[in-house]
């Protein structure tokens, strides 16, 4: 009999066939791909787990993978992991299964995790941010401020456009509230994940430092494997959350990573709309909608 190919390369066969990287999730939901590169990656390392078991207790290979088994796997997974990481698992090998038997229908049992999560904050102060920037070189801290500002994930510094170049999404409807109670500004659009594109606000005491980085031509930068054609010269993707996340250890002496920026933003988010008379669950919509994931329930996690 042949011998396996390594879990590794295994993993990597199957979630090719899966990838439709340039196509927006929004217009293709029910394709059985996966859009993101951030979703392939993760699914990518779940397939080579499922292939390493499959190897180690000598029951076959990934492609020859069964129901039966997947759900067995499971539920041994669910001794270790949580249940988000363990639901994310569930939804790969769903996708490689419906592949692999040509069943768009096919289901796996969901299974409880026998972990614990403890949630914890994540948001920084206002305070601990202006620290952290005040330290940076002036390029650099123009991005933290940015991201601070208008609530930005690391990869959407790098595809900020001004509306009069790019509108946006049209499948959604947009708020009238959105960005009440923000200092005088203008906005732009930024396109997150999913393919959507939104609108955010950038105060007017920023305008002037972003626009004096204007490109005279879009200018290609790769982070993360994707690719973005930027019109400012920022520094954004993997590079920023590499140097916040530095710098917060060197001058705070922990980290929550770029992304606790968003916690912040909505945290202060909400207070200022709440303090503008809007009842609590149209501020959660609008907050919602700035940080671009149109899910309140995820908005109340970030409050935390």
């Amino acid at each position: 009999m042949a011998r396996a190919p390594l879990p590794a390369r295994q993993a990597e066969k199957a979630i090719k066939p899966l990838l439709a990287l340039n196509t927006a999730r929004h217009t293709h939901r029910d394709d059985g791909k996966v859009h993101s590169i951030g979703t392939a990656r993760l699914y990518q390392q779940v397939f080579r787990q499922a292939a390493e078991w499959l190897t180690e207790t000598g029951t076959g290979r990934l492609r020859d993978l069964t129901p039966a088994q997947a759900e067995h796997y499971l539920t041994l997974r669910a001794v270790d992991i949580g249940q988000k990481q363990l639901n994310n698992e569930r939804k790969a090998l769903e996708l490689h299964l419906r592949a692999t038997h040509r069943d768009t229908e096919l289901t796996l049992a969901r299974v409880k995790s026998a972990v614990t999560t403890t949630l914890v904050a994540r948001a920084y102060t206002r305070e601990q941010i202006d620290l952290i920037q005040s330290q940076q070189s002036p390029h650099l801290s123009l991005s933290t401020r940015l991201a601070a500002a208008a609530g930005l994930r690391a990869e959407e510094l790098l595809t900020l456009r001004r509306t009069d170049e790019r509108g946006p999404s049209a499948h959604r409807v947009w708020g009238e509230q959105r960005f009440t109670g923000l200092p005088p500004g203008a906005r732009y659009t930024v396109h997150g994940k999913g393919g959507l594109v939104r609108e955010v606000w950038i105060p007017a005491t920023l305008v002037g430092e972003l626009e004096a980085r204007r490109l005279p031509s879009p200018q290609p930068v790769t982070s993360r494997g994707v690719h973005y054609d930027c019109v400012y010269q920022l520094i954004g993707g993997k590079r920023f959350s590499n140097a916040f996340s530095r710098d917060a250890l060197t001058h705070l002496g922990w980290s929550e990573g770029a992304h606790g920026m968003r916690h912040t933003y909505a945290q202060q988010r909400m207070h200022d709309l709440q303090r503008h008379g809007i009842r609590y669950p149209d501020a959660l919509g609008i907050v919602s909608q700035e940080l671009g994931h149109f899910r309140p329930d995820i908005t109340e996690v970030y409050l935390r």
